[in-house]
């Protein structure tokens, strides 16, 4: 292990100045040849308060609000998460821990569920938080004409009641061993009681001050936040800045401290700055070509098996990616993951296997659109370049469509027939799939009816015996790959510039933008 590399240990304080004598003693060099750099890096695993913290993020729209049910771009996400509190939160560790809630606990096969709130906490206005806040904010994603992104997660939900004023307790139609999971998606904030869900009233550790959609927003630390070890910086201000190259420049030039989504062409340049770390986590992000399987010719489960086999994954990873990632099967879940199934056979880029299931679908070629922006995903357009190029071998002509950045997810998404997007495998197999691939989901992207799936996602959600969860979630991911209506060629690692002034701990792998809580987690030396 190198000397720098030991100083970035101790800067995100994984280890001590005491182990990181021991480490340079370790190599002969003693705690004499410790430079003031180092030392002051040592210290910085201490946090300190203070200071505005500037962040280039993209996604957000002239349009965009802070109603947290409609939170979709990561801009929306980190400013949500500034003014709002879950009830359960996910550590940088990966498990679940108490944020609004002290406890939770289920029953009768996990279809009750008993949550215990904190005490004394406040918001904004001044009130103190109880159970009808907490039911009032659920309900808001519930309602018969609620637009939440989330609303399918909790339709399962038949009862919610308050017993006392800090607790609650739900009831679902059917069990759900991952629902405690649920509680921590970002959309999930608490508000007050009758609160208009676009006030950014909440009990998060920034009160905001300044909202400029597409623009800017600022936020100022609240000062009666419950938690006493996060939140550190005064201020907190998010620019949106859709460009690539712009958000790197900008960070370069000392006038941003955090920039997402860095291209891996410029971080490789980026890596070479002593003010800048390049943050590389996660590996969670899959890409994706998505067709809407209830128009033509995306209907054809034999036109999208050919596509599969038309793209080469591992160019890709290279070329795209240029190595911060993985080649990915056409399902939603790493080598990582807990439910990942290593029995499923790796599609590889065969334009003979693409031919034949073109025949099979009653083409002998294809001329296609594919709608792309450079905000899809990082790399969108150049990756949409290189599948032309792999599906050309096969008798398949793909024109890629570049879209404007600004409303591509609300104009292009599930819009137009096929399109570009990317999502972040949940910690909770069943999130994802429920999310993205069950049929009554609001963000099921493709308009994937599979009754077969549906039906054994519901056994594997209330199914507890983990030997047997693991042979659904393993069928599951293989109906995906097969019959499903995305082309998934690859996992991207989280890729993102921060200042060498800021300093941090553990980075929550799950999540892009440590989990879209940078301003709670995070402070300057």
């Amino acid at each position: 292990m190198s000397i720098k590399e030991l100083e970035q240990m101790v800067s995100r304080g994984e280890i001590s100045r005491r182990q990181f004598v021991k480490g340079m003693s370790a190599m002969g060099l003693g705690a004499m040849l410790i430079s003031p750099l180092s030392a002051s890096k040592a210290f910085a695993a201490t946090p300190k308060k203070g200071g505005r913290f500037r962040m280039g993020l993209l996604g957000h729209t002239t349009s965009s609000t802070l109603d947290p049910a409609t939170n979709f771009n990561i801009m929306e996400q980190v400013v949500g998460r500034q003014w709002g509190s879950n009830l359960i939160e996910i550590s940088a560790d990966g498990k679940l821990i108490p944020e609004l809630a002290m406890s939770w606990e289920g029953s009768e096969k996990a279809s009750k569920w008993v949550i215990k709130l904190r005490e004394g906490v406040e918001f904004h206005n001044g009130k103190t938080m109880d159970a009808q806040d907490v039911i009032y904010s659920i309900q808001h994603h519930r309602s018969e004409n609620s637009k939440s992104v989330i609303k399918s997660l909790f339709a399962p939900i038949t009862e919610i009641k308050a017993d006392g004023k800090n607790t609650i307790i739900i009831k679902l139609e059917s069990g759900n061993a991952d629902f405690p999971w649920l509680l921590s998606d970002l959309h999930a904030l608490i508000m007050p009681n009758g609160a208009d869900a676009n006030s950014g009233i909440g009990t998060g550790g920034y009160m905001i001050t300044e909202y400029k959609p597409g623009i800017r927003t600022l936020g100022k630390r609240f000062p009666n936040y419950f938690k006493e070890d996060a939140a550190f910086f005064d201020e907190v201000e998010c620019l949106n800045i859709s460009d690539k190259n712009a958000r790197v420049n900008t960070l370069r030039s000392g006038d941003l401290d955090y920039v997402c989504q860095v291209n891996t062409k410029l971080a490789k340049l980026l890596a070479k700055d002593p003010d800048i770390e390049v943050l590389n986590y996660g590996g969670l992000i899959h890409s994706c070509f998505s067709m809407l399987t209830d128009v033509a010719p995306y209907d054809n489960n034999n036109l999208r098996l050919a596509l599969k086999h038309a793209i080469d994954r591992e160019q890709l990873v290279k070329m795209i990616l240029n190595g911060y990632g993985t080649v990915a099967n056409d399902h939603p879940f790493p080598s990582s993951h807990p439910y990942y199934s290593n029995e499923i056979p790796q599609r590889k880029y065969d334009p003979e296997k693409a031919k034949f299931y073109l025949k099979k679908s009653g083409l002998t070629n294809l001329n296609i659109e594919l709608f792309t922006a450079d905000n899809a995903f990082s790399g969108a357009v150049d990756a949409s370049l290189l599948f032309q190029q792999s599906a050309a071998k096969a008798g398949i002509t793909i024109t890629p469509k570049k879209m404007p950045n600004d409303g591509y997810w609300k104009n292009v998404w599930r819009k137009k027939p096929w399109f570009c997007s990317y999502w972040t495998t949940r910690s909770s197999a069943d999130w994802i799939l429920s999310l993205v691939y069950g049929e009554d989901s609001t963000r099921n992207e493709t308009n994937w009816k599979h009754p077969a799936f549906n039906k054994l996602l519901k056994e594997a959600r209330v199914e507890t015996d983990e030997t047997r969860r693991k042979v659904m979630y393993k069928d599951l991911q293989l109906m995906i790959r097969d019959e499903g209506g995305a082309v998934i060629p690859m996992f991207a690692s989280f890729v993102e510039g921060l200042s060498s002034k800021v300093g941090y701990k553990k980075l929550r792998p799950d999540w892009e933008v440590d989990g879209a809580r940078p301003h709670e987690r995070m402070w300057f030396k």
